[in-house]
């Protein structure tokens, strides 16, 4: 049996792991926004990266987390190491067959699929995108099994290592591209070393988290096991698993099928904005979420104390999300021009960025608390509630999204702000191609699809609040746990905004300091005068150096 850490401890190591691979993703991003830009050739990158996901969102991460891990955890508190093994083992062949015969099936097809999945994308966009396609669903098969690594490896409290493992995924990437630069490839030879780098990264991932896997789970084998009791527990909860994310993955590909309809840029600026608005999920709310995990399982025969354990967490994802929300719509003009501005980038691309960030940024509170109830109702056993609330949610977003993004297409960046408002209102379908292969123009379609996600991230935890405390009646609502924190946010706000205005003409990154550090300051100390504990957690170390 592995040795107990503190919740806070766990949560604190996936954390770092996290800020570590967000780290050198940006880098990767900082470099690609100017070797690539944010034109057609950047459009197939971008389909050829989501295409392949689907391999790493169906059978990774968050499959693995509502099935595989609650059941592992169990039998290590228990003492069976043997068993649990077992059960690993026997996860871990089945994962490696389905995902070999998805790589085969996405390199063999990835013309045809590649239509279905990007019908917008035409010419040299539509074949390059097949070819990266194919090159990139090699290394997300890595990429699977590394997930399974990450559940292992979480339900042994080990949270670091898997988190920060991508480091090497976005290391070799960030090579390609400096190769690139340097050698003055062309823009789509760039694209291809990023995705050769990709599937080489993907294997390096895996590679780096093998050594600790095996010395956990001592004497595991790839062995099939379908007469186990715990293996069919599992595949009795993937199934559910598996049509929650298709949910949110048929959400994605909405998105990718609707970006490829609009402007050329518009589907590069959301996946831009995307990597900036996840950055807060994944340190906030998915370390958190994932270091409770485990915890939660132990405890599942006593729905009080999960309940009791998942309102300590809610708040602590309440307090940094609302923060997270705050900065991104507040700094993150600044923020996005000091990240990708140059080059192929231009002034107009990173308006538009930071613009879709701004709505994507409204409904983060919302992913953040989301993501720990899925987890409370994993660790009780229900993947199939989750999963019906991810599919109400994606067909929220998506009917918002397609219903505003094309009369926002017919709206533009300008040398004066932004024109042409009086053309977007009103219904209208997508813009001429001719007209959407103009890359001299930033267009704001993109922004509809980010509008979409956010009002579906609300419904979406409204659902999850219901179900949830239908099964766990100790639980506070998530709602409840905001409003401390939102009054702080509501002061930060103003006072960020003005910082803003009056930093705007210093240096890009000394406004960048400015901005979010007098931001950052005003809302924590807000927030701590507003009773919300999670604030001491920062001021004690400060009032610590003070005092000395």
């Amino acid at each position: 049996m592995t040795t107990p850490r503190p919740a806070r401890s766990g949560s604190a190591l996936a954390g770092a792991g996290i800020l570590l691979s967000r780290i050198a993703g940006l880098l990767r991003e900082l470099v690609a926004s100017r070797v690539i830009g944010q034109g057609r050739i950047a459009d197939a990158l971008v389909a050829a990266l989501r295409i392949p996901n689907l391999l790493q969102n169906l059978l990774g991460e968050g499959v693995l987390s509502a099935s595989f891990v609650p059941v592992y955890s169990e039998l290590l508190e228990d003492g069976d190491e043997q068993e649990a093994n077992r059960v690993a083992g026997a996860i871990g062949a089945m994962l490696m067959t389905i995902t070999a015969v998805c790589v085969l099936i996405l390199v063999l097809a990835a013309r045809p699929i590649t239509g279905l999945l990007a019908w917008g994308l035409t010419g040299e966009s539509f074949d390059l995108a097949v070819d990266l396609t194919r090159i990139v669903a090699v290394g997300l098969g890595f990429m699977v099994m590394s997930a399974w690594c990450l559940g292992i490896l979480n339900s042994h409290r080990r949270f670091f290592l898997p988190y920060a493992a991508p480091v090497l995924w976005n290391a070799v990437q960030v090579v390609a591209l400096v190769i690139a630069w340097q050698r003055e490839w062309s823009i789509a030879d760039a694209a291809r070393g990023v995705a050769i780098a990709l599937a080489i990264g993907g294997a390096l991932q895996l590679l780096v988290q093998l050594p600790t896997v095996l010395r956990l789970a001592r004497g595991l084998q790839l062995r099939t096991d379908g007469d186990n009791p715990h293996v069919r527990d599992i595949r009795r909860r993937f199934g559910p698993a598996v049509l929650g994310r298709g949910a949110v993955q048929l959400s994605a590909y909405l998105d990718l099928i609707l970006a490829s309809f609009l402007a050329a840029g518009g589907l590069a600026a959301l996946f831009r904005a995307q990597i900036l608005y996840t950055l807060p999920v994944s340190l906030f709310a998915m370390s958190v979420a994932a270091a409770e995990l485990p915890e939660l399982s132990r405890l599942n025969a006593d729905p009080g104390a999960v309940a009791t354990r998942a309102d300590a967490a809610l708040r602590r994802i309440a307090f940094w999300m609302l923060g997270s929300s705050l900065m991104l719509i507040a700094a993150g003009e600044p923020v996005v021009k000091l990240l990708f501005e140059g080059r192929n980038f231009t002034p107009a691309d990173s308006s538009l960025v930071w613009l879709i960030l701004v709505f994507y940024a409204l409904g983060l509170p919302a992913i953040g608390l989301s993501r720990m109830l899925q987890n409370a109702n994993f660790a009780l056993g229900d993947t199939s509630g989750p999963a019906r609330i991810a599919a109400i949610r994606v067909a929220t977003a998506a009917g918002v999204g397609l219903l505003v993004m094309f009369p926002l297409d017919r709206a533009w960046i300008g040398i004066d702000g932004i024109e042409g408002l009086g053309d977007a209102l009103g219904l209208h379908g997508p813009l001429d191609a001719e007209i959407r292969s103009d890359e001299s123009i930033v267009r704001l379609g993109a922004i509809g699809l980010a509008i979409g996600s956010a009002i579906g991230a609300w419904v979406e935890l409204a659902l999850l609040t219901s179900l949830s405390r239908r099964r766990l009646p100790g639980l506070r609502s998530p709602l409840t746990t905001l409003r401390p924190a939102a009054l702080a946010a509501s002061v930060a706000f103003a006072v960020t905004a003005g910082m803003k205005l009056v930093a705007g003409d210093l240096p890009i990154i000394l406004s960048v300091v400015a901005i979010v550090g007098v931001g950052g300051m005003v809302y924590v100390v807000a927030a701590f005068r507003t009773g919300v504990k999670e604030a001491d957690m920062v001021l004690r170390p400060a009032r610590k150096i003070i005092w000395r």
